[in-house]
């Protein structure tokens, strides 16, 4: 420990907190720190020197790269316009031949359509005049039931469950 005497019995280099001798040290130490690491340092800068100058350079050489492609998308968009235009005209072909093509096939599904239609017309038109005699069939018979039944006299009924014995009999022999 180096003491310092300016004057005697002044101790304000010996302040608490503030001692002159913790700052000559701090000194001394950043003094002998940059001594040695003098060179370590000096390389790794002149190495960081030369890192951003060979990033440079890349750079340099992406940048033109990079120019080189603009200029390659530029005329790649100046063509664009045309086959743009040809895209649209073959489309608006495909497109006229599939509305074309549709309107073909629905005047043909169209057609089936009543072609079916007429087939099931006529399939109903028999049934229902099938269920129509069916009906009128078991109505005339029901109205000669009751009719028989009204005006029938007990010496008819006899009489024609004897002519049905006697024809039972005759397929029987």
């Amino acid at each position: 420990m180096i003491i310092f005497a300016f004057a005697e019995g002044a101790t304000w280099y010996n302040y608490p907190g503030l001692e002159l001798w913790k700052f000559f040290n701090l000194a001394l130490f950043t003094a002998v720190g940059i001594y040695i690491l003098r060179r370590p340092i000096s390389a790794a800068l002149a190495t960081r020197r030369e890192a951003i100058k060979h990033e440079l350079v890349h750079a340099q050489e992406t940048k033109a790269r990079a120019v080189e492609k603009l200029a390659e998308a530029d005329s790649l968009l100046s063509r664009l316009d045309s086959e743009v235009r040809t895209v649209h005209d073959q489309s608006r072909h495909e497109a006229e031949a599939e509305r074309q093509r549709v309107a073909a096939a629905t005047a043909r599904e169209v057609e089936k359509l009543k072609q079916q239609a007429e087939r099931e017309m006529e399939t109903a038109d028999k049934l229902a005049r099938k269920a129509l005699r069916q009906f009128f069939a078991q109505k005339s018979v029901q109205v000669a039931r009751d009719k028989v039944r009204t005006q029938m006299r007990p010496e008819d009924d006899r009489h024609l469950i004897e002519q049905s014995i006697d024809e039972l009999r005759r397929a029987r022999v």
